[in-house]
């Protein structure tokens, strides 16, 4: 697909994509409810994923490539989507979501050359953070980092292969960071608790659209 018809495709695809993230929502609400969770009806949490969707459907859709790649990389970008959104709603990275995702990756990453570097990225961010939890737990007595985070880097890192990961969690951390600064400033107190999840997934959204290879290719 030329850049021209990049350019016509943008905004049937952000429709789909604005479709795409209201099913989110809607499948957000279900998991919520098969965790116990009361979903909630504020307009960033109702409107939010279908804007967002369409929004970064619209942008992939600029870049020229095959339809099936395009495809490809938005249902991942709606994965993402889920997991900014339900983190921020409830503090929580679900299993049901992640297990699939990363099942998904692993498939596409058996395509790239050499086909090992995504799985080796995936395990190696997913034991750092993994690391980084349990470290946590043990110096402040508290969840620094949950296993859903740990579970999101594994993810990313199977997505995304090795250099793209460093520069998601990178990404990831120093959005995170100056959030965490601007709360502490508000509220003045170090003892605002944030998700990181959301920021992780910025990050990878981020790395996402730099390469527009992805997650076809990581080079």
């Amino acid at each position: 697909m030329n850049a021209a018809g990049s350019l016509l495709l943008v905004l049937p695809w952000a429709i789909v994509g604005a479709a795409a993230g209201w099913l989110v929502r809607r499948g957000s609400v279900r998991l919520a409810r098969l965790e116990e969770l009361e979903p909630g009806e504020r307009r960033w949490q109702v409107y939010g994923p279908p804007i967002l969707g369409a929004l970064l459907f619209a942008i992939a859709a600029f870049e020229p490539g095959s339809l099936a790649l395009l495809a490809l990389r938005s249902v991942f970008v709606l994965v993402l989507v889920q997991v900014i959104f339900f983190d921020f709603e409830h503090r929580l990275i679900l299993d049901r979501v992640m297990f699939p995702s990363m099942a998904a990756a692993v498939l596409v990453s058996l395509f790239r050359q050499p086909w090992w570097a995504g799985i080796a990225a995936g395990l190696v961010a997913g034991a750092l953070f993994l690391i980084l939890a349990l470290a946590g737990s043990a110096i402040f007595r508290a969840e620094a980092l949950g296993f859903g985070d740990v579970k999101l880097a594994l993810f990313m890192g199977l997505l995304l292969g090795p250099l793209p990961t460093i520069q998601a969690l990178f990404y990831g951390v120093v959005l995170a960071g100056v959030v965490s600064v601007g709360l502490i400033v508000r509220h003045r107190t170090m003892k605002q608790a944030i998700a990181y999840g959301p920021y992780l997934a910025a990050g990878a959204l981020i790395v996402l659209f730099q390469n527009p290879a992805l997650p076809l290719s990581s080079s």
